[in-house]
């Protein structure tokens, strides 16, 4: 495993791309239904860190309308053209979509820590401005799909660092 981020800039250059603050709606609906499970709204900060153990980091905040929040962080350490998550949550990594020609799908795979029955299957589309992401995660338990989640994204900013705001994205 490495934490040099020149190398996974160079290697991951899509993921690269993803760097910055994004804030959306993560909305969750059952896959025997069709209905909405839940909704929130959310801001990710994506870095990618030239000091400490992990070369990139990602914290996700998430809002819900009842006032309640969250936050999660994810460490990624990078090898193989992949960053890959090891934390009490999940286990798991993302890699660039080969092929795709136009170069804007990252797939992710991760298992829940306690529950590896649990697992899921993310795919990024990152617009060629660079200004809109959507996500879907297929949730699965026991080989068969129960969950998705749609998640509609824009950039707000690349400059993470300076970055301050806790209250929760005007969208």
């Amino acid at each position: 495993m490495s934490n040099n981020v020149a190398e996974l800039r160079q290697n991951m250059p899509l993921l690269a791309r993803n760097e910055g603050v994004w804030e959306g709606w993560y909305r969750y609906y059952s896959a025997e239904t069709g209905k909405l499970i839940d909704q929130h709204r959310s801001r990710l900060i994506c870095r990618l860190k030239e000091d400490g153990e992990y070369p990139y980091h990602q914290t996700n905040h998430y809002f819900w309308e009842d006032g309640k929040t969250e936050v999660r962080d994810f460490p990624a350490s990078y090898a193989d053209g992949r960053i890959w998550w090891d934390n009490d949550l999940i286990k798991g990594w993302a890699a660039a979509m080969k092929p795709d020609d136009f170069d804007r799908s990252t797939c992710l795979h991760w298992t829940r820590k306690g529950d590896d029955d649990l697992y899921l299957y993310e795919m990024i589309q990152l617009s060629d401005c660079g200004k809109f992401r959507s996500r879907t995660w297929h949730w699965y338990k026991g080989g068969k799909c129960f969950q998705r989640t749609l998640i509609d994204e824009i950039f707000v900013t690349s400059d993470w660092k300076n970055f301050t705001s806790n209250s929760a994205p005007n969208n």
